[in-house]
């Protein structure tokens, strides 16, 4: 019979060292590293005291994550505002930590980001009828997270709408 294996659980003293290696690996919110840590066998007591320690020593920093993860949606994926600010909600940032974040956007490379999409997608969108078209490529940007004021400013801009 398959006997599953067993977890290993740690104690504070010994999750320490691995819960710092997984934050330096990259940027991390407090509720990950939480999960992580219960995820080890510690109580939420502990996990909670091990994630104070770790932002005091600077090795988590809710901040300088939203910084980084709106470095790397607007800058890499071209994601705009409205979806940014879904993505840090959900991995539960506060407000203070999102509008941080949100300061790193560029307003000239986000305002690129929009026309390279729209004239990407006017090119492959294979909608004939005029209006149908035009309401894809929206709700395609829409759901990028673009602004609709933005999107009519840059169909105009563009010369398509």
């Amino acid at each position: 019979m398959f006997q599953p294996k067993k977890k290993k659980v740690y104690t504070k003293k010994e999750a320490l060292p691995k819960i710092a290696a997984y934050c330096a690996y990259q940027e991390r919110t407090q509720n990950e590293v939480r999960a992580k840590l219960l995820d080890y066998g510690l109580d939420l007591e502990e996990a909670d005291e091990l994630v104070i320690l770790l932002t005091q020593e600077k090795l988590l920093d809710e901040e300088r994550y939203a910084q980084s993860f709106v470095r790397g949606k607007y800058g890499l994926k071209r994601w705009g505002r409205r979806k940014i600010q879904m993505g840090l909600k959900a991995k539960g940032l506060s407000d203070y930590c999102i509008r941080k974040g949100l300061q790193e956007i560029d307003p000239d490379v986000y305002w690129e980001n929009l026309l390279h999409l729209l004239e990407k997608k006017n090119k492959t969108e294979g909608e004939r009828n005029p209006m149908a078209r035009r309401q894809k490529i929206q709700y395609f940007l829409q759901s990028k997270g673009y602004e609709l004021d933005l999107i009519q400013d840059a169909w105009r801009e563009l010369g398509l709408g």
